[in-house]
């Protein structure tokens, strides 16, 4: 399970990078977003793909999670499901194209978008609070993901910031650095999850008095 996790947020990632790559016409990367690659027929099979396999690599570190800690693990277990069910209606229900989101089809994407968003960093803070071991990178990810996606909330067309920040000129590059930073981040968790965490020191078979204190 721990090869998915690991592999599917890794495919997601590589295939971003190849769709820029190798079409690079197709949408404009720093006023466009990701979600434009499913309505063209040259990029829209690519762009599923990769949704798809980071709603396995989710799916697949919740599973990791809940074998090494699964107590301490269960908020974001369910944050990382939820994230999962975002990717997958994503990918059912393409996005309109820009900027007006008038078909239900569109509206089910941007919010399905908007909870994959929210629960990839809050899933990873959480992890790192309640973990038993300091994990200060998953922490760190985490805060950044925050950060860069109140970013990209403010300089979104129809944000009041938007215009004096300039923000429909560069929008379209803060959300790739935000998808990057959450694929970064399951990736990490699922490194996370492959680790036991200990709970109290054994105590050796041949102790004396062991048997009592079992």
């Amino acid at each position: 399970m721990r090869k998915l996790a690991v592999a599917g947020p890794s495919v997601a990632l590589v295939l971003m990078v190849a769709l820029h790559l190798l079409y690079p016409g197709v949408v404009d990367p720093m006023q466009g977003l990701l979600s434009d690659y499913a309505l063209s027929e040259a990029t829209g099979a690519l762009f599923l793909l990769g949704m798809m396999a980071l709603a396995a690599g989710a799916c697949a570190a919740a599973y990791q999670l809940a074998e090494v800690d699964p107590i301490r693990s269960a908020a974001a277990r369910v944050l990382l499901v939820m994230a999962s069910a975002g990717l997958v209606l994503g990918a059912i229900f393409p996005t309109d194209a820009a900027p007006v989101v008038e078909s239900l089809a569109g509206e089910i994407h941007r919010w399905s978008t908007a909870l994959v968003f929210t629960a990839l960093p809050g899933a990873g803070w959480i992890l790192a609070r309640q973990s038993r071991t300091p994990l200060p990178v998953v922490r760190a990810l985490a805060l950044t993901s925050v950060a860069v996606l109140a970013s990209f909330l403010l300089s979104h067309p129809g944000s009041p910031m938007a215009e004096l920040i300039g923000g429909p000129e560069f929008y379209g590059l803060l959300e790739r650095l935000l998808v990057v930073l959450e694929i970064v981040l399951l990736i990490v968790i699922a490194g996370v999850g492959h680790k036991p965490q200990t709970t109290s020191k054994e105590i050796p078979a041949h102790a004396p008095y062991a048997e009592n204190i079992r």
